[in-house]
């Protein structure tokens, strides 16, 4: 028997739309979320470069802009906590708009803080403007969250591990894009609105591929019981609690790096662009990898070793940086962002499968299981990317401060590995430890079906 197709309405609108249906994913499914995905992919990534955009012009800000490694510190923070902050909105904006919709919209939304650093980019700018223009920059981190809203709805659980490790993945390496073309910049002699040339027509081109390229699934609903019902639940907040290590430590290194390079070790901003570059570019591309590692052993198996590792990392730093060697510290921090998007990709993975596993814990089965997940999925993975992204607030801050207060970032890394290591301890004690009880038994019941599911996917 053959799979109906979807249905479509205009305006690129498609009414019926059940990837959990063999048949149909096969037959129609596959193809169009796969072109979502690329799509998606894309404009994500434009975004996540607008987003770590101060992260590299404070790089060309030298002595003439009049800004202490505090002051620097302070802007890439604030950058960061928009992107946090907007996440949220940005979750249910594909339920309202539609996800094609919104992605032209929010897309196009770039074109105003690139435009603004256009303008203001040059000494004698006072730094309360340049925090106002940072803080436009922020809504480049938003694109995230709408697009693993939109593209979980468009993917079977037993697909969500790779597509979404795909897509997020596909999106962080815009971080390390920026950072090579910045590179490219410094290195011909160019300034920074060459930079900031290169990409507003980037913005206008995703925008106009989305619009021409992606669709909306009329399936996905405004439902703000959702959101309600996600908030209520304690898994979106622990899970939204080891985003923070995972995430969290992705985006704050990527923005700090080169800022700790030029103060810690006396790098020139040409010098630490050379290096920056690849701690992110790594965690982007092995974020998927994250993500099919969970589809087949579990999301939460592969956290729990992933937080052990970063801590590894994390103690192997503090001895670099008393030591003052830049060859062991940098490359031990490039495996420390390598482990970062791996655990990006094992923890995003974990959510649907909770939630699913959750439903038939709680007595509901096939379609009505599967349609509860991924209601509650959706909405929670807001508010875990919008959590998780407040870690990299953290982690500028920490910085900040060990500066200030010890003039090297040492002090921040002992605080980061202390993090860690509570991070392991939830992983265990909430998805992988037996817990005694008959209380205890509901959410036993509960996750060792959400590490079946991670199994069998």
């Amino acid at each position: 028997m053959t799979a109906p197709a979807p249905t479509h309405r205009g305006g690129r609108w498609i009414e019926r739309w059940d990837p959990e249906d063999e048949g149909f994913w096969n037959a129609t499914g596959e193809r169009i979320a796969r072109r979502n995905l690329w799509f998606s992919v894309l404009s994500e990534h434009i975004g996540f470069s607008v987003w770590a955009l101060w992260s590299v012009l404070v790089l060309f800000m030298g002595p003439e802009y009049g800004l202490t490694p505090a002051d620097k510190f302070l802007l890439t923070s604030v950058v960061t906590l928009v992107g946090a902050v907007v996440r949220v909105p940005y979750t249910f904006a594909v339920a309202v708009f539609g996800g094609r919709n919104w992605t032209v919209l929010s897309a196009s939304m770039l074109l105003v803080p690139a435009v603004a650093a256009f303008v203001v980019m040059e000494p004698g700018t006072s730094f309360s403007t340049f925090l106002l223009v940072g803080l436009l920059a922020g809504i480049g981190g938003g694109n995230f969250a709408s697009s693993m809203t939109n593209i979980n709805a468009f993917f079977p659980l037993r697909r969500k591990g790779w597509a979404l490790g795909l897509n997020a993945g596909g999106g962080n390496i815009g971080v390390p894009v920026i950072q090579l073309a910045a590179l490219a910049v410094i290195g011909a002699g160019g300034g920074p609105r060459l930079l900031l040339g290169i990409y507003i027509p980037l913005i206008v081109v995703a925008a106009v591929l989305a619009a021409l390229f992606m669709d909306n699934l009329a399936t996905v609903r405004n439902d703000t019981g959702a959101a309600k019902d996600a908030a209520k639940d304690a898994h979106t907040w622990i899970m939204a609690f080891l985003y923070i290590g995972t995430f969290g430590s992705f985006i704050g290194y990527s923005f700090a790096f080169g800022q700790v390079l030029t103060n810690q070790f006396g790098r020139t901003p040409l010098q630490a662009a050379y290096l920056t570059f690849m701690g992110p570019l790594l965690g982007s591309l092995v974020r998927p990898v994250g993500g099919r590692l969970a589809d087949r052993f579990g999301g939460a198996r592969i956290t729990l070793w992933n937080y052990v590792a970063m801590a590894a990392a994390t103690a192997v730093l503090v001895v670099a940086g008393m030591e003052k060697s830049l060859p062991l510290f940098v490359s031990v921090f490039v495996v420390l962002f390598a482990l970062s998007g791996l655990g990006n990709g094992s923890t995003f993975k974990m959510v649907p499968g909770i939630f699913q596993a959750k439903a038939l814990a709680e007595g509901l089965e096939g379609e009505a299981a599967v349609a509860h997940g991924r209601r509650l999925s959706g909405a929670a993975m807001g508010l875990i990317g919008a959590v998780g992204a407040l870690g990299g607030v953290g982690i500028n801050l920490a910085f900040r401060q060990s500066f200030l207060a010890y003039g090297s970032g040492t002090g921040a890394f002992v605080a980061f590995l202390a993090f860690y290591a509570v991070c392991f301890v939830v992983t265990w004690a909430v998805y992988l430890r037996r817990p005694a009880g008959k209380a205890a038994a509901t959410a036993a019941a509960s996750e060792s079906k959400a590490q079946l599911s991670y199994a069998e996917v």
